[in-house]
């Protein structure tokens, strides 16, 4: 069932304010959309195509704020600077290429500006259309016995379900840190309450930590980058957030906090909505209790610290933080001051996909970088992406007058601009999709690439950094299903190689198409051909003078499987994470030479494991601790770890000339050390203060090494 709802926010707060009203945009938002999906008797408001509409522009920047109330709401937000032109500009985004006729079609507005959607929206035999008020602008007209009516001011009083929210901070905020991103406190206490709104009128919202111990939390700064672990408290009080202490460590946080959603859940006036903000798999069974007396459950968590079992319990909606805040990483810290919070925008398919796509497809098979408007509109046809001539003539039009296609002569004949970012990055995307799989394809001789394998490759393109690119998995998905739409890759359901009843996405070249002349080959896959050097009998000092990026990278992989394996209780380190996790250092094909190093030196063993969390195989990594290589850099790492408890125990500021000053006699090579320890999440740099760090004293390896120290 196609539904939308089409918000026109200028004309719904020209309304209320001319009228004395006083408006809650957040639950004006919620509102709507909530009270759209029932009227289009949907199960959820997630299947409502929701649409906030106006020129944010002009209301400079509390326009950002209602933008991001919008999209916490679950609503696209599309701007429309010029109003004479507002239902052609819907029609062309939302309505020409969408298959489905419409079911139901919500107008929140009492401008006559929308009217035109009503007639030329492609509609069902029994749909319904209505418009949400002031007054009913159709009455008299043809089209009055068409549309349902409803009173603008009834809809802010539909009741809003109350919200609860628990947050194991101490959890979100070392999971937040192992990924990679700067703890802002501000930020994230902004994010959460709009998030919670999202979901309702918050009756209570509480967050859990063992707030003023020093060290037993990474460091919480403050939007400017300044330190704040002191005023947390405070800073969660003035967000109407109650911080509650507990004492450090993972036991302490989950009674709390299981004892508390116990008590509410089984209150006479207890909340609709429990959030649960953690990723940690003992909520589970109190998440489930919820469940049974019929509440809404959210867990909010950390992407690759979350529990696959509460991934994968059905009766949970996961919200993963990153995607609603925008919180900054440890990395563009280091070379970029702290920014205004402004969103990326993410680029991802749209129309205008299709025009460029299926333009070069085209101008490929007629070896010429010109064609007429009539050509291009037939191909645009032949591939679906539009259903009629008039909106491929339409949407060509529309992609003239952004400048995306150059008129070259007055005859119809076009051209792409090939400077116009969204060319550009339409065809980088394109083209690193596509010869990815060329190559895994050629390389590996497969029939096909296994889609979750894409998808990691994908991850690892350091072609595809740029802003707003390759932000997520979801990111990457909308871009395979997009080149899949526009026929240029075959997705296709077959039986898992391990499971035959398990059917598993997989991508295919389409055989006949001809794409534009790329690279055949990656730069990583072509060294992977090569024959590896022969590593065995030589020491790490040696590897140091032959080739000392694989000889640090060594270091970073010794350092990190011991870490993992330690923490978890594991004898192995999946190789896919650790790739990740150390990638960003990986100069060439430093981290498979090192890997084929600690190997061939029977210092590591890689294979196919039997995962936990997983009913198949994964490939992994495991250290053999007795061999000289791994005792001897575990061993060093040992040694700077304890100089650095000495350093945070006597209050010096861990930096390269405080170290140089405390172990004189050492010669430290400090940017690499520093480095691996911000890496590992036991170093974090200090905001402000440049080569400065701070210690996470209640790290698990730092840990260890203390009470190891105490011992001897």
């Amino acid at each position: 069932m196609a539904a939308y709802l089409i918000v026109d926010v200028d004309d719904l707060l020209q309304r209320f304010t001319s009228k004395g009203i006083s408006l809650d945009l957040q639950e004006l938002a919620v509102g709507l959309r909530g009270g759209a999906a029932l009227a289009a008797g949907l199960f959820s408001a997630d299947s409502l195509k929701a649409v906030a509409v106006a020129n944010w522009g002009a209301h400079g920047t509390t326009g950002t704020n209602f933008q991001r109330i919008f999209r916490s709401a679950g609503y696209d937000v599309f701007d429309m600077p010029r109003r004479e032109t507002l239902a052609d500009a819907l029609i062309v985004h939302y309505f020409s290429f969408d298959p489905e006729p419409v079911d139901e079609l919500i107008l929140a507005t009492t401008n006559p500006d929308l009217v035109p959607l009503v007639r030329r929206v492609k509609t069902t035999r029994n749909a319904r259309i209505r418009i949400w008020g002031a007054e009913n602008i159709l009455a008299g007209t043809e089209l009055a016995t068409q549309v349902i009516f409803q009173p603008l001011e009834s809809l802010p009083g539909i009741q809003t379900k109350n919200v609860a929210v628990y947050i194991d901070f101490e959890n979100i905020a070392i999971s937040l840190n192992e990924q990679g991103f700067v703890v802002n406190l501000d930020h994230l206490i902004d994010r959460f309450v709009m998030q919670a709104k999202a979901h309702g009128q918050v009756v209570k919202m509480a967050a859990y930590a063992p707030w003023g111990q020093r060290g037993s939390l990474p460091p919480l700064v403050d939007n400017s980058g300044r330190e704040i672990a002191d005023d947390a408290p405070s800073r969660l009080m003035l967000a109407n957030i109650d911080p509650v202490f507990n004492l450090p460590g993972k036991n302490s946080a989950d009674m709390r906090i299981a004892r508390d959603v116990i008590t509410d859940g089984g209150q006479q006036n207890a909340a609709d909505v429990f959030i649960m903000a953690s990723g940690d798999r003992d909520f589970n069974q109190v998440l489930n209790s919820l469940r049974a007396a019929n509440k809404t459950v959210i867990v909010w968590g950390v992407r690759g610290s979350t529990s696959r079992q509460l991934e994968n319990n059905p009766g949970i909606t996961v919200e993963y933080i990153e995607d609603f805040t925008n919180l900054q990483t440890h990395q563009s810290l280091s070379v970029a001051a702290v920014n205004d919070g402004a969103d990326v925008a993410l680029f991802t398919p749209s129309q205008w996909s299709s025009v460029i796509i299926q333009f070069d497809r085209l101008a490929t098979v007629m070896g010429t970088e010109v064609m007429s408007v009539h050509q291009l509109v037939e191909q645009l046809q032949d591939v679906g992406a539009v259903i009629s001539r008039p909106r491929g003539e339409d949407l060509v039009s529309q992609a003239m007058s952004l400048g995306i296609l150059k008129a070259i002569s007055a005859n119809g004949m076009i051209s792409l601009n090939p400077s116009h970012p969204i060319v550009d990055k339409t065809r980088l995307i394109r083209d690193r999709v596509v010869v990815r799989v060329m190559n895994t394809l050629g390389v590996r001789g497969w029939e096909y690439v296994n889609y979750g394998f894409l998808l990691k490759g994908l991850a690892m393109d350091r072609d595809l950094d740029r802003p707003g690119c390759n932000v997520s998995d979801q990111w990457r998905s909308e871009w395979i299903d997009c080149l899949v739409r526009e026929q240029i890759l075959v997705r296709e359901l077959l039986p898992h190689r391990h499971n035959p009843e398990d059917l598993v996405p997989v991508i295919k070249l389409q055989p006949d198409v001809i794409l534009p002349a790329m690279q055949t080959l990656l730069p990583d896959e072509q060294m992977e051909e090569q024959e590896a050097p022969n590593w065995a009998g030589i020491s790490l000092t040696d590897l140091d003078t032959l080739n000392p990026e694989t000889a640090d990278m060594v270091r970073r992989v010794i350092v990190s499987v011991e870490q993992f394996t330690s923490f978890r209780n594991f004898t192995w380190c999946p190789l896919g994470s650790l790739h990740k996790r150390l990638r960003v250092f990986d100069t060439g094909m430093a981290f498979q030479k090192s890997v084929e190093y600690l190997k061939e030196n029977d210092a590591a063993t890689v294979g196919e494991y039997s995962n936990p969390q997983s009913d198949f195989l994964t490939k992994g990594i495991s250290l053999h601790m007795n061999s000289e290589i791994c005792r001897n850099i575990l061993s060093q790492r040992d040694i700077f770890l304890r100089l650095l408890l000495m350093m945070y125990e006597r209050n010096i500021p861990i930096s390269d000339a405080n170290l140089k000053t405390a172990d004189p006699n050492s010669n430290w090579n400090s940017d690499f050390w520093f480095s691996l320890m911000e890496t590992e999440n036991i170093l974090n740099a200090v905001p402000g203060r440049a080569g400065q760090y701070s210690l996470f004293r209640t790290h698990h390896t730092v840990n260890l090494v203390a009470e190891a120290t105490k011992t001897k």
